[in-house]
């Protein structure tokens, strides 16, 4: 098992390094000058020029990138055009809000999606079946910044019951948790109720009802468990999706996260933080990942035996 994880960790170095490159070609073709961005379109010429090649602006592409991979790999990811603060410490201080958000946004998803989607398979074809899929066809189908307007509009300015943005009291939460939650899970019900309506029809479910063991230890014990990879993999693909889909959800409710910095150091052309920032999230994602893989293991004893 710890040369799985070894191997996999391996593995995550040539796609952080891919998205590397992709980021940093990304932001050296994006029109403006750092230079200008730092002092200012008043500055004079001497030292706009005496910036970039202090910065190594001058020098050639690769030469950038391959500077840009070799601090990365000490620590360093620059320093923030604007703020002049470093890079890792700005994500630092805001992605605690947006990881929050992502995992109530999952927690949500999972206490919502997985109970739908068992009792939808369960009970197939009859009108709770048709109202949790119709359920899950249209919360899929909504875009998070459309349910986001339409949520402040309802529960803000009309009946009043909840704050349209902030984080000042915990209340605040309950709208963008919505928001970011209800499409995936969505997404959970549907995949639950598929997996578990493949399980259900296999053969020991029958036997073990014909030993005479009750439904709710059949359907809890035999075959949720058994329909939990599809599951497990889908609720850990979201999350990470989340990681990066709450930047919408953190605009549209002003909330202090990684997300809504990136999307103003975008327009602000601060190329630093929108590295870092993809940077990090690229490796939380692929964290992510690994996480899921492990819970394999733990979920289906076969997996287990193939490390062992």
């Amino acid at each position: 098992m710890h040369k799985y994880i070894f191997k996999r960790l391996l593995m995550m170095i040539p796609i952080i390094l891919g998205v590397t490159f992709i980021v940093f070609f990304m932001t050296y073709i994006t029109p403006g000058d750092p230079a200008i961005i730092i002092l200012g379109e008043s500055a004079p010429l001497e030292a706009r020029e005496a910036l970039r090649e202090e910065m190594g602006l001058n020098d050639p592409f690769l030469t950038r990138y391959f500077n840009f991979v070799l601090d990365m790999v000490q620590g360093d990811l620059g320093q923030s055009f604007v703020t002049r603060r470093g890079v890792f410490n700005e994500i630092i201080d805001r992605f605690p809000t947006t990881l929050s958000l992502a995992i109530y946004g999952t927690i949500f998803s999972i206490f919502m999606g997985i109970p739908l989607g068992i009792i939808s398979a369960t009970k197939q074809y009859s009108i709770f079946d048709s109202a949790a899929t119709a359920f899950g066809l249209l919360f899929v189908s909504i875009p998070n910044f459309w349910m986001g307007l339409m949520l402040i509009i309802l529960f803000s300015l009309n009946l009043g019951w909840l704050p349209p943005s902030g984080l000042a009291t915990p209340s605040a939460w309950i709208l963008p948790i919505i928001t970011l939650g209800t499409g995936s899970a969505a997404l959970v019900m549907r995949i639950t109720r598929s997996s578990m309506l493949e399980v259900i029809r296999q053969d020991y479910i029958r036997t073990a009802r014909a030993k005479g063991q009750k439904e709710s230890v059949i359907v809890l014990k035999h075959a949720l468990r058994n329909a939990l990879i599809p599951v497990v993999t889908a609720v850990g693909l979201d999350f990470g999706f989340l990681l990066g889909g709450a930047i919408l959800t953190e605009s549209i409710y002003a909330l202090p996260g990684l997300g809504r910095f990136m999307v103003e150091s975008i327009t602000r052309r601060d190329f630093p933080i929108v590295q870092g920032g993809v940077l990090f999230m690229a490796i939380s994602f692929s964290l992510v990942n690994l996480l899921v893989d492990i819970l394999y293991v733990y979920i289906d004893p076969r997996i287990k035996s193939q490390y062992t």
